[in-house]
């Protein structure tokens, strides 16, 4: 993948976007090169940008609206405790534990956009390792008790490289009457 795209926000997060609270605080969760937490703050959301990289948060200092958090988001402790944000934005990370203690760091009424690989990905390389890759329908059946979701996809991707991915588009709390952007 060229640097440029993996600046680019994803389409997923871009098209999800709007539903987002005006001025909401959004977490962006593993950040990694921080392309969401960036193209979020620039359409004026508050951002927390978290992942374990120091190097990778510092090239995001000074990014109006923006703040980092370095922390161990798997064997450290739980960094967001008693904090709720209007939406949470995850793409390319899985680590299972956690993901309950995302749905609770969302207020209700906030937005989950969450994209990463899923089994079947191993043909494509990395990752391969099963404990990174979520089972069909995975994510949908973790998020869908506590949230409406208003879009599921899973499967094989061309763009930005070929892959097999699960995403998904969810509103914390059960509203039937939610509509898509």
């Amino acid at each position: 993948m060229s640097r440029a795209a993996s600046l680019t926000p994803s389409p997923w997060v871009t098209r999800f976007a709007p539903l987002i609270a005006a001025d909401g605080e959004v977490l962006d969760f593993a950040c990694g090169s921080g392309r969401h937490a960036r193209w979020l703050a620039s359409k004026g959301f508050r951002v927390e940008a978290v992942d374990r990289d120091a190097v990778a948060l510092e090239l995001l200092t000074g990014t109006p609206h923006l703040t980092t958090r370095e922390a161990d988001l798997e064997e450290g402790p739980w960094p967001y405790a008693g904090r709720r944000f209007d939406a949470i934005v995850v793409t390319n990370y899985l680590f299972r534990p956690r993901l309950p203690l995302l749905l609770t760091a969302l207020n209700h009424g906030g937005v989950l956009i969450y994209e990463t690989f899923m089994v079947g990905n191993e043909r494509f390389g990395k990752p391969s390792n099963e404990a990174f890759l979520l089972r069909s329908h995975e994510l949908f059946e973790r998020v869908a008790d506590a949230c409406t979701v208003l879009a599921y996809e899973q499967g094989e991707v061309a763009e930005p490289k070929p892959a097999v991915i699960q995403r998904i588009c969810a509103v914390k709390g059960h509203n039937p009457s939610l509509r898509l952007p």
